[in-house]
């Protein structure tokens, strides 16, 4: 059995539960880890338009490193 950490919180996930988690380039995080992504971007998404998927992209994994520098 595999344990799986989250890059933000550092809270041990246990992948044989079921699925608790995501994975963003690099990045795994929990469930209330993306919940407080989505939060984050989410007034920034609401004001862009037309939307890029290369530009979303960049946007979460730029919004992750920087939940990961701070946790650190």
């Amino acid at each position: 059995m595999q344990i799986i950490s989250c890059d933000v919180c550092r809270k041990k996930l246990d992948s044989a539960n079921g699925r608790y988690f995501a994975y963003f380039g690099e990045f795994t995080i929990c469930e209330a880890c993306r919940e407080n992504l989505e939060t984050q971007i989410k007034p920034t998404l609401r004001g862009k338009e037309p939307f890029s998927y290369e530009w979303y992209t960049k946007l979460v994994l730029d919004n992750l490193s920087k939940s990961v520098s701070k946790s650190r």
